[in-house]
């Protein structure tokens, strides 16, 4: 999370610099396949910005420091993804993380309530950044559609630690996914976001097709500031798993 008047960008540094490959962690068996990346704080030369605890000056000044590793593994019915956050610095820190999944739906069915939904966030309360009147209202059963600009957070229930959703995708097809979290041993609350930008919005991206919304849902679990800082020495695990 950014500091009121840092220059950090809306999505933090992670996304923004080349991770490295971890040295032996290729492997390409019968069973899976899978690969570990990662990226050191100090090797982060973007996205970081100015005036936050994460800029390179606050950081020195406090003592912040972190590395962040990405492991990746694929099998026949799964695709398991776990970003680990370590704290090796001398100042605890907050941290918010989420995976930005964006999962194709055929025959341009985005936004056709019966092809297209995210079900399972029932009971959730909702933070909508297009239209505040929303905020605070709870998820009916039947689940999420899109209908128009959708850009919306979805959070968990009280003591529910584990998003499990599942997404259809256009053609009668559905996908499951899973996410949970650990900082140490503790399991801590996830959240989730969905978006899509609908036509006008679209059409003002510049790194988006104007009628690609039709063909897309982004279903994005996360840590957003729910769980407990992380204190020196420590790590948190942030796990997504999606079934085909």
């Amino acid at each position: 999370p950014a500091d009121s008047g840092s220059t950090m960008p809306q999505h933090g540094f992670a996304r923004s610099n080349m991770w490295k490959v971890k040295e032996g962690s290729q492997h390409d068996l019968d069973e899976h396949a899978g690969i570990s990346l990662t990226l050191d704080l100090a090797d982060a030369s973007a996205g970081r910005g100015t005036n936050n605890m994460w800029s390179e000056e606050q950081a020195k000044v406090d003592g912040t420091n972190c590395r962040l590793t990405l492991d990746v593994k694929v099998d026949a019915t799964s695709l398991t993804t776990v970003l680990v956050v370590e704290n090796n610095g001398s100042d605890a820190f907050n941290f918010n993380c989420l995976q930005h999944t964006y999962f194709a739906v055929d025959g341009g069915a985005a936004q056709i309530p019966d092809q297209c939904y995210v079900h399972g966030l029932g009971g959730y309360s909702v933070i909508d950044k297009v239209d505040s009147s929303n905020d605070g209202k709870l998820v009916p059963e039947d689940g999420v559609t899109l209908q128009g600009e959708v850009d919306r957070v979805y959070v968990h229930p009280e003591g529910h630690s584990t998003v499990s959703v599942r997404i259809g995708v256009g053609g009668g097809k559905t996908v499951k996914m899973e996410a949970f979290g650990e900082v140490g041993e503790s399991p801590v609350p996830v959240s989730c976001v969905v978006w899509n930008p609908d036509k006008a919005k679209a059409k003002a991206m510049s790194d988006f097709g104007d009628e690609q919304y039709k063909d897309m849902i982004c279903v994005e679990p996360g840590l957003l500031g729910h769980q407990p800082i992380l204190s020196p020495g420590k790590e948190a695990r942030f796990t997504q798993i999606i079934f085909a």
